[in-house]
């Protein structure tokens, strides 16, 4: 077992994940398919293996509890596929359909996804020129980085849809400016962010 597997073990029961050895070795191959693409592409700042595992992998896997089976989801801003590739490789039942607007990492995207046995939709476009599809839940991981468009996100949800979306404080008050119901629980290992619950096309 590598450094990034070794990592997920010890700190999974911290995220209220428990993983077993297959699912554990399939992220452990998506993490060498990221690690060999991100030498091009720069999908992810660089960090060190066990970095990767909790801040990255454990804290997408955080979504699961959120996730009934058979769940649809659309994610947004899906980048190097985080959180929704180590979710449809911990969940066989989910299905998805990523949103990226770079034509380079939407590339990326549907190799590992090929690679990996788990084939998605992928739409290579911004979300907001996109058709919404018809999906219960939608996640994005990279809101601190377009919070102007929290508002539009939300409208663009398909109606009655929980979204879960990552972020710290800048993000609760975008949220708090909607008026739309939300919940929100502080991320492990982190003082300062947090998976946000919202939900859909809801106004006081």
């Amino acid at each position: 077992m590598n450094t990034f597997e070794q990592s997920l073990v010890s700190n999974m029961g911290s995220f209220g994940v428990d993983l077993s050895a297959e699912i554990i070795a399939r992220l452990g191959e998506y993490y060498s398919l990221l690690t060999r693409w991100n030498e091009r592409l720069h999908l992810v700042a660089p960090c060190s293996p066990e970095e990767f595992a909790t801040r990255h992998v454990l804290e997408s896997l955080m979504l699961l509890k959120h996730l009934p089976q058979e769940a649809k989801i659309a994610d947004i801003g899906s980048g190097a596929g985080l959180p929704i590739i180590p979710c449809l490789l911990a969940r066989p039942d989910l299905s998805a359909t990523l949103i990226e607007s770079s034509q380079k990492k939407s590339v990326f995207l549907r190799e590992a996804l090929n690679q990996l046995g788990r084939p998605c939709p992928i739409i290579p476009k911004p979300f907001e020129q996109a058709d919404p599809p018809e999906v219960s839940f939608v996640t994005c991981r990279a809101l601190d980085q377009f919070l102007n468009k929290v508002s539009l996100l939300i409208e663009w949800s398909p109606a009655g849809s929980t979204l879960l979306l990552y972020g710290g404080g800048k993000l609760r008050e975008q949220l708090n400016k909607t008026n739309a119901k939300f919940d929100e629980s502080l991320i492990p290992l982190s003082d300062s962010r947090f998976l946000f619950v919202v939900s859909a096309n809801y106004t006081d």
